[in-house]
């Protein structure tokens, strides 16, 4: 995607020198848009676990670059297993419910068990980090043209009028490496031309769809309105959203979907209004090893203090404020369930399916993909 007529990448080896990973640290964002220079793997592990970076795609391929980052650590051959494990659990546990994480990570392994030398690893591993990141605009592209056509048909359904779009949190180009997952459509359609508005969720506690969702958009040209988490029922029930279109961290084999808190508020409304509710799935984000969303996946919960604080920004100064009683207990789960049963359908790079099990698992091996439950296991 472009700012400012430049294009960007959320992530990338720096041009003139691969040894450090270049990032868009997110938490600047819509102040400041600031890259961020990672030089090991410990750097890269707290940019994850810090949200510096964030989203499940763009997650994968940071801690696949983040293995890259430990190989150029390694000053001996003894210490080449040790520096592995190491690595890789520094990254895993980074956060633990977006799949694409572990899935980079094991590909990042496969791959490092068939390189012999030092000076192979590093090379084999970068190799992995690029290709996941090139993989992930390609899935994206390809998820944006087959999310093109539902766009369309409500076109075709109410002419003479805008699409009305409602997203929840940030499944844009800054949560992938470009186009991103439930924004990919909405671009698509907009470059077709086709009048179309989105309804931005703030998505609280970190506010990633006011802050960056709404950024990504007015980048793009795209009409947009930003309005507060639970305006969206308010708006289904009165004709004000022709679809929801979200993202996942996780989705299960049978369609349970796993995504930012407040998903499963939308599709409960969604269904009760009759609206359409289509989630973009990527291949990286299914967890093939899992049937249960509810019972299977664990559920981040992090710092209380993201529901405590707000960040702005006052003359032109970003600044911190506390928002509620200094003495008051505060939980901060960052995710939710939505059942399989409220999902009108999946998109993913493959085409659109039913979120269940005999659908999705037909369509991937349609196109000769066969779903792997080991691929998100932890494997060291």
């Amino acid at each position: 995607m472009e700012v400012n007529g430049v294009p960007y990448r959320t992530i990338r080896p720096k041009p003139d020198n691969p040894e450090v990973i270049e990032i868009i640290d997110q938490r600047q964002l819509p102040y400041r848009l600031v890259h961020e220079e990672i030089c090991d793997v410990a750097g890269m592990a707290a940019a994850i676990r810090e949200m510096h970076v964030r989203g499940a795609p763009l997650i994968g391929a940071a801690g696949a670059y983040g293995m890259y980052l430990a190989m150029l650590g390694i000053e001996s051959e003894v210490t080449v297993g040790a520096v592995i494990r190491k690595a890789y659990h520094d990254l895993a546990e980074t956060r633990p419910t977006a799949v694409n994480l572990i899935w980079a990570l094991n590909r990042s392994i496969a791959a490092l068990d068939h390189a012999v030398t030092i000076a192979d690893k590093r090379r084999v591993a970068l190799d992995v980090a690029n290709r996941i990141a090139d993989d992930d605009i390609d899935v994206c592209r390809r998820i944006g043209q087959h999310g093109l056509t539902i766009i369309e048909q409500a076109a075709a359904d109410h002419p003479g009028r805008p699409i009305h779009i409602l997203t929840h949190c940030n499944a844009g180009w800054l949560a992938c490496i470009d186009h991103g997952t439930a924004t990919a459509p909405i671009y698509a359609a907009h470059a077709r031309g086709l009048p179309i508005h989105v309804w931005v969720d703030e998505t609280r506690p970190r506010n990633q769809g006011a802050r960056l969702t709404a950024w990504e958009l007015a980048n793009a040209g795209v009409p947009h309105t930003v309005v507060a988490d639970n305006t969206g029922g308010y708006l289904m029930q009165k004709a004000m959203v022709d679809l929801v279109l979200v993202g996942t961290d996780r989705t299960t084999r049978t369609g349970d979907v796993v995504n930012k808190i407040g998903t499963y508020l939308k599709a409960l409304a969604a269904r009760d209004n009759a609206i359409p509710f289509y989630v973009a799935a990527p291949t990286s984000s299914i967890d093939w090893n899992v049937a249960d969303g509810l019972d299977g996946v664990p559920i981040e919960e992090r710092d209380a203090d993201e529901i405590r604080f707000v960040t702005g920004i006052h003359d032109d100064a970003s600044c911190r404020v506390r928002i509620i009683p200094a003495d008051t207990p505060a939980v901060n789960y960052a995710f939710d369930v939505t059942p399989a049963r409220l999902v009108t359908a999946l998109i993913t790079e493959f085409g659109v399916c039913a979120a269940g099990e005999r659908s999705m698992s037909a369509l991937f091996r349609e196109h000769g993909f066969v779903p792997d439950a080991a691929a998100s296991r932890t494997i060291v």
